[in-house]
């Protein structure tokens, strides 16, 4: 099973790099991490955020997998605890389907994504910046295969 980041939004500075890469690294070869970086939408002067938004979402639904399921960070998604992540986890990898987790631009997702989505996953009520919801995902998701494998990583 491959898990992949798709988050839209470029040239993040180096401690959300550096940070998303430690734990994307620390994930074993069965659940391995890979980013894809889906180029923002026009933006400025006069230019209308829902068109931006669909031109995310057309970009973000090319580089989805015809079988891969679809988990999109969305602040009106389900807030869940570490355990219930490593379920998740567990049964994505019983399952073998890739998994494509979606961060949207500044305007958010566009309604079609929402709707396509298997999961809608929200960190917290809080705004946050988008560079550091990679680096929270990715935290996590190392975190939840931690909790799964017995490693020291996850303390109660």
């Amino acid at each position: 099973m491959k898990l992949r980041l798709l988050a839209v939004g470029r040239k993040m500075p180096s401690w959300v790099e550096a940070g998303y890469g430690e734990y994307a690294r620390r994930l074993p070869g069965e659940c391995r991490l890979e980013l894809v970086e889906i180029p923002p939408g026009r933006r400025g002067g006069r230019s209308d955020p829902a068109q931006a938004r669909d031109e995310e979402a057309e970009r973000i639904q090319r580089r989805l997998g015809r079988d891969e399921r679809l988990v999109v960070l969305d602040e009106g998604g389900k807030a869940v605890d570490t355990r219930r992540l490593a379920d998740w986890l567990g049964d994505w990898l019983m399952e073998g389907r890739d998994v494509a987790l979606v961060i949207g631009g500044p305007d958010g997702l566009a309604p079609e994504l929402l709707e396509r989505a298997e999961r809608r996953w929200s960190l917290s009520p809080l705004t946050l910046p988008h560079g550091l919801v990679r680096v929270v995902v990715a935290e996590q998701l190392y975190r939840a295969w931690s909790l799964r494998s017995g490693h020291p990583y996850h303390r109660e």
